[in-house]
């Protein structure tokens, strides 16, 4: 075993994540989310709480950031495996890393709903990822064969401070997908409220620990 497994023992094992105690701490103070955190909430949102409804596709933050940056033809195998082209909806958690190695500085929110031939996107930041969101569903467009599709930013809750994009990207999700489950639509879909936002870190905590997590 690592001297860095002693330094940042496992907090949770769940189905292909794994939680370390400095992922924990990040959501025990003011800090920005990272990609496992947010990697194991839509993992638990598409295995748990969606697992009835085949409809949703819940693609996480290092998913999408592949997506960006393979090639047509890995981009469609990718696609395939997914079973992405067949979904009416999909969540893509997108950053505005344009490398192969970690990093960002903020988390946004793309809805693609084929229903509505539509790209919502849902930015917590003013249009910091507008840019960002842009070229990604011109990268994807072809290969979700939705090429008529358009993309429309929609007002969304604006976080407080210059860290919680994440929390905003998970609280949207639910939101959106709890919608998405009840009316089939994006379009509509009623504001997040602060108070939402600032219970997030402690509800996913108990949802970790509920889980069998060592926090």
């Amino acid at each position: 075993m690592s001297s860095y497994s002693h330094a940042d023992p496992i907090a949770l094992s769940f189905n292909e994540t794994c939680l370390r105690m400095s992922d924990i701490q990040l959501l025990q103070g003011p800090h920005w989310l990272n990609d496992q955190i947010i990697s194991f909430y839509y993992e638990y949102l598409e295995r748990v709480k969606y697992k009835n409804n085949p409809d949703l596709l819940f693609v996480p933050p290092e998913v999408a950031q592949c997506m960006k940056l393979t090639d047509d033809g890995e981009l469609e195998t990718l696609f395939n495996q997914l079973e992405a082209p067949k979904k009416p909806f999909i969540f893509f958690v997108l950053n505005d890393n344009e490398s192969t190695h970690a990093g960002g500085t903020h988390w946004s929110l793309l809805v693609f709903s084929r229903p509505e031939k539509t790209f919502f996107h849902f930015d917590s930041w003013g249009n910091s990822n507008t840019q960002a969101s842009q070229q990604f569903v011109h990268r994807i467009k072809d290969a979700l064969n939705c090429r008529n599709c358009h993309m429309k930013t929609i007002r969304c809750l604006q976080q407080a401070n210059g860290y919680d994009c994440g929390i905003h990207v998970i609280c949207m999700t639910d939101n959106i997908a709890d919608n998405v489950n009840r009316y089939e639509c994006v379009e509509g879909v009623g504001p997040l409220h602060h108070d939402i936002i600032s219970a997030k870190r402690s509800d996913l905590l108990k949802l970790i620990q509920s889980l069998g997590g060592k926090i």
